[in-house]
C-alpha cells in the first residue's frame, strides 16, 4: 500500500469539503467529467451548495466538521486571487491544520504560486493527456520544482488513460502520484463511444480496461489507486454521514448511506402531545421522529409519512406513506 497524502487520508475520512472555485477552463480534455450545470460556469460551489457569501461557505464546512477542502474546476488558477480569498477565509477560522489541497491543469509560474503560497498546503498537476508522451520536455517540470520550492507538497493526479506508462519517469519528481480510475459521465458519454470505451458494469460509472492500463506504473509504492467505487461507496458516503450527524435534528435519524429519516403528519390544526424537542412545525406540517408515527397511527389521524432524505435540505429519496 503507497503511503497516502494528508489530503487523501481526509478524504478517506469525508472530512474534505469540495470547494468548485469556477467551472471555467482553458482546455478541453475529452474525459472530462464536470456536469453541464457548471462546466464553462464561473461559479462557486462548496459541495453542492452555490457559493454567494463568505458565509455559505463557512455554513457548509462546519455542517460537515469539514477538516479540509480541495479546491477544484474547471481551472482553478484562472482566478488565484479567489482561491487566496477563500482559502484564507478556511485558514482563518480553522487554522493551519485545515488542510487544502488544489488541482490545476496548467504550469503554473512562480508568480501564481506565490499568491497562493501559505493557504494552500498541496499542488496536485493534471498534465493533460496530450504532453505525457513527452513530459519531462513540458513546462510542467519547472513548474513542479518552483513549487516544491516555495513550500508545497506536489502531486500528480490523472485518470487511467492508455499511456499511462509514459509518466513512470515523473513519479520520482513529485511527493505523491495519484491516478483516479476513468469514469464515464453526461459530459463525456459522446466522446467515450467515439473512442470506443464502455461501462465496467451497470453498477458504477467505471470504464472497461482503466485499472489495466495502469498495472505497469502501479508497480511502484508511491503510485496511489483511486477506484470509482471507492468514490461512490466510501468517500461520498462518508461525506454525508459526517454532514448528517452534524446537521441532524434532535428526532432524526442518520441512516447507513448518510440520508436523514422523519415523519410528517398533516395535522390540519390538531392538538398534540409530542415532547418539546421532538417536533417542528414546517409548511404547515409537524416534522417529527419517523417511529413515533408509525408506532402509534391511530393517535395522530390524517396524512402521515415516512420521509428519506439527503441532508442539509438535499434530495427526496423516499417517501413511505403511514
Amino acid at each position: 500500500m503507497p503511503v497516502l497524502s494528508t489530503a487523501c487520508k481526509l478524504c478517506h475520512e469525508g472530512a474534505k469539503m469540495v470547494l468548485f472555485i469556477t467551472g471555467r477552463c482553458n482546455r478541453t480534455c475529452w474525459y472530462c467529467p464536470i456536469s453541464s450545470e457548471k462546466k464553462g460556469k464561473d461559479t462557486v460551489y462548496a459541495n453542492d451548495r452555490i457559493i454567494l457569501s463568505d458565509d455559505d461557505i463557512l455554513k457548509e464546512a462546519r455542517s460537515m466538521g469539514a477538516l479540509g477542502a480541495g479546491v477544484t474546476g474547471g481551472e482553478p488558477l484562472l482566478v488565484p486571487d479567489r482561491v487566496k480569498h477563500y482559502c484564507s477565509l478556511l485558514k482563518k477560522e480553522y487554522g493551519n491544520a485545515f488542510n487544502i489541497h488544489l488541482y490545476t491543469g496548467i504550469a503554473p509560474k512562480k508568480e501564481t504560486l506565490e499568491i497562493i503560497k501559505g493557504c494552500v498546503d498541496e499542488i496536485r498537476f493534471h498534465p493533460p493527456e496530450e504532453c505525457w508522451d513527452h513530459f519531462l520536455d513540458t513546462p510542467f517540470i519547472d513548474s513542479i520544482q518552483t513549487a516544491r520550492d516555495l513550500g508545497f507538497e506536489v502531486t500528480i493526479e490523472v485518470p487511467s488513460l492508455p499511456g499511462l506508462n509514459h509518466l513512470i519517469p515523473a513519479v520520482d519528481l513529485v511527493d505523491w502520484f495519484n491516478i483516479n480510475e476513468l469514469e464515464w459521465s453526461e459530459t463525456n458519454a459522446e466522446a467515450m463511444r467515439e473512442k470506443h470505451h464502455s461501462l465496467e458494469d451497470c453498477y458504477h460509472n467505471a470504464v472497461g480496461g482503466a485499472e489495466e492500463w495502469a498495472t505497469e506504473i502501479l508497480k511502484n509504492p508511491k503510485v496511489h489507486w483511486c477506484s470509482s467505487s471507492f468514490k461512490d461507496s466510501v468517500q461520498l458516503r462518508k461525506r454525508l454521514i459526517r454532514t448528517a450527524e452534524n446537521t441532524a435534528r434532535e428526532f432524526e435519524d442518520v441512516t447507513d448511506d448518510g440520508t436523514l429519516m422523519y415523519g410528517v403528519w398533516e395535522h390540519g390544526g390538531q392538538p398534540h402531545d409530542i415532547e418539546d424537542d421532538m417536533w417542528e412545525e414546517k409548511d404547515g406540517n409537524i416534522e417529527t421522529a419517523w417511529w413515533i408515527l408509525a408506532e402509534n397511527p391511530q393517535k395522530y389521524s390524517g396524512k402521515k409519512y415516512i420521509i428519506e432524505r439527503y441532508p442539509g435540505e438535499g434530495i427526496i429519496v423516499e417517501v413511505i406513506p403511514l
